[in-house]
């Protein structure tokens, strides 16, 4: 039977209506939140709401991610005609920061045994985190006391946090609250714990979440939660829906290339690597007009690496000294300075690389192992133009008057303390200050405009 969401011409039915097809649609949702992330969601939910699925199962492994991310897939699940299932798995997932708005949005939240969900505390895009409010005696934290107990539960000690100094500040601590306060109160969750999770980075383990009613049930793996699910009822659109899951059909979505595309191309690593292409194209090509094919390449990977950080949360200060960075190690190569620019070079390309991703919340960070790597190539390259710098310093020089130094000539002719030499093919006037003979072999120790002198060799 199809979901019927709609009533007759007359008085609303109150009766409620059987769910979808007895299908489940399973969306996996790993990772950092970004918006690649969303569009993939947002487009799987719509293709299940097409295929009249009884339920949405949303996958959930997360450390968070953007904010307008995370908003698009809520929008997405509140709008959505079918209920939608928020489960926390495998067993050591998490859903943290920006997942656990999304888990509160659902119409029904799960986890696995040897899950957490929680610190939803806002982080500032480029770096600095915002720093954490604490909980004001005028609007205690203390979290609902669950059914069949006459204690409250305690409020984590994680919810101490330290105080928020300025109005953005306070500003952005104060919107996450009323947000997440009013996706707990939609659903009937725990809205005192859910201000903890924002205010003072509270967690919760799975078992700590459904005493606190955060979740609505502990499932251990699939086929667990739809049996827990079924019979289970739900209102959408001013009707209620009653869930019948067990033992239905479960499709999983994947993502399309458009959006394997966008979120490769938002992979940190990815962004990284493009950004590198990019500046060094673009040098290379600058230091050598005409060689074309760096600076197509370079351009065409510097465009995708801004398109990437216009939609990462990336430290620009990061980026700024890795374009220093890598413009001055190239410098050394045209402007040999003995290392003191490629060093300087290495340094900023390092600290930015390091701090390009500094937003742990989000789940955005750059390997170590990535940036060292490329660190030593880089100190190796250095080391590699120094050395054929101080190697050239050591010859001698090759060229102009300064390499007819120490060269033999042999005497032409002789007029008193001058004579005529020849050298190379050439006859010079010459100096003497010693007695030579015609025939002679002598040395050049200077020279002087078009004379030479020479003594005995």
């Amino acid at each position: 039977m199809g979901l019927l969401l709609g009533g007759s011409a007359g008085a609303e039915s109150t009766d409620p209506v059987v769910a979808g097809d007895g299908t489940a649609t399973l969306i996996e949702l790993n990772g950092p939140i970004a918006p690649a992330m969303s569009r993939y969601v947002a487009h799987a939910m719509s293709d299940a709401a097409a295929r009249d699925s009884s339920v949405i199962i949303l996958q959930m492994d997360t450390p968070g991610g953007l904010d307008t991310s995370m908003r698009a897939i809520i929008k997405a699940i509140l709008a959505s005609p079918i209920p939608v299932v928020t489960y926390v798995a495998p067993g050591g997932a998490r859903a943290a920061s920006a997942g656990t708005y999304i888990l509160y949005a659902s119409h029904f939240a799960a986890m696995a045994p040897a899950t957490n969900l929680g610190a939803a505390t806002p982080i500032s895009i480029g770096g600095s985190e915002t720093p954490s409010a604490p909980v004001s005696p005028a609007s205690p934290v203390t979290p609902n006391t669950p059914k069949g107990s006459s204690a409250p539960i305690s409020t984590p000690e994680s919810s101490k946090a330290p105080e928020v100094n300025t109005a953005s500040e306070r500003k952005a601590v104060n919107d996450a609250v009323a947000y997440i306060r009013s996706l707990a109160q939609l659903r009937g969750r725990n809205a005192d714990w859910g201000e903890s999770a924002v205010r003072g980075a509270a967690s919760l383990s799975a078992q700590d979440a459904l005493a606190q009613h955060a979740i609505d049930l502990i499932a251990i793996d699939v086929p667990d939660l739809l049996r827990q699910l079924d019979g289970r009822k739900v209102r959408i659109a001013e009707r209620d829906i009653v869930l019948h899951t067990a033992g239905a059909a479960v499709t999983r979505v994947s993502p399309d290339w458009r959006d394997e595309l966008l979120m490769m191309l938002t992979h940190p690593t990815i962004a990284y690597g493009l950004l590198l292409i990019g500046i060094y194209g673009l040098l290379l090509e600058g230091y050598n007009p005409g060689a074309v094919l760096p600076g197509v390449v370079g351009a065409l990977s510097l465009v995708l690496a801004l398109y990437a950080f216009e939609l990462l949360a990336v430290n620009f200060a990061g980026v700024a000294l890795l374009i220093l960075g890598a413009g001055l190690i190239v410098l050394e190569f045209f402007m040999p300075a003995f290392g003191s620019l490629g060093i300087g070079g290495l340094v900023a390309f390092v600290i930015g690389s390091i701090i390009l991703f500094d937003n742990p919340s989000q789940g955005l960070h750059m390997a170590l192992p990535l940036i060292v790597g490329i660190s030593i190539a880089g100190a190796l390259m250095v080391a590699t133009i120094t050395w054929l710098a101080a190697r050239a310093r050591g010859r001698p020089v090759a060229t102009g008057a300064e390499a007819m130094i120490g060269e033999l000539v042999e005497v032409v002719s002789l007029s008193r303390n001058e004579c005529v030499v020849r050298y190379g093919g050439e006859l010079w006037n010459a100096h003497a200050s010693f007695a030579l003979h015609v025939g002679q072999q002598a040395r050049i120790v200077k020279v002087s405009g078009l004379t030479l002198w020479i003594e005995p060799a």
